[in-house]
């Protein structure tokens, strides 16, 4: 049996289940609790971050590598755009672009108080120019790159969704309101109601 090591609330740990669930792996999810990590999860990445995939004795523990062991088990919409190589490229700068530079932007949005160099609005209104982009290119289809969700929604979106929920007042009064649609699809989905279940 698979057994995903998780953190509920972590963006990271939320897309991996939203792969794995998609893709239709049984796994046996055990929720962590960061102050009292597992021994087991520890001796399988002494690094001790979530999520980590015990797949039958390979080990994962990058929330983008399990997504896409997920997806070569089975990918029936395929997320990865196989056929695509143009929006596979825009798929890979997408997801960089998030994890490198909007999730700095983010951490320090959110917890500006640790970060006192600058006023959390500077923050905000770095962050705002990924979500602006995001926004730019949902006014040509319904989702980032095709006219289904891809990997890069679902990689980008537990992100968003933290980046809104900072200040819901200041998001809803955003210009992003195809952005702001996209993420409302997204949290009403049976795909990730079915994740954040406890």
């Amino acid at each position: 049996m698979n057994t995903l090591y998780s953190f509920r609330r972590c963006p990271y740990a939320m897309r991996a289940r939203m792969a794995l669930r998609y893709a239709g792996v049984a796994v046996d999810i055990v929720e962590v609790s960061l102050k009292a990590k597992p021994a087991r999860m520890l001796e399988l990445s002494p690094k001790g971050t979530v999520p980590v995939l015990d797949a039958g004795g390979r080990v994962i523990d990058e929330s983008l590598e399990i997504m896409r062991w997920a997806l070569a088990q089975n990918d029936p919409h395929d997320w990865l755009l196989k056929d695509d190589s143009f929006h596979g490229m825009w798929m890979e700068k997408l997801i960089h672009g998030n994890d490198h530079v909007f999730k700095v932007h983010l951490n320090r949005y959110k917890y500006a108080e640790r970060y006192p160099e600058q006023p959390m609005e500077a923050y905000r209104a770095e962050g705002a120019l990924f979500l602006q982009k995001l926004d730019e290119l949902l006014g040509k289809r319904d989702y980032l790159l095709a006219d289904r969700p891809c990997l890069a929604d679902i990689a980008l979106l537990p992100f968003v969704r933290q980046f809104a929920h900072v200040d819901r007042e200041w998001f809803a009064q955003t210009p992003y309101v195809r952005l702001q649609q996209w993420l409302q699809g997204f949290l009403e989905s049976d795909l990730f109601t079915g994740i954040m279940k406890k």
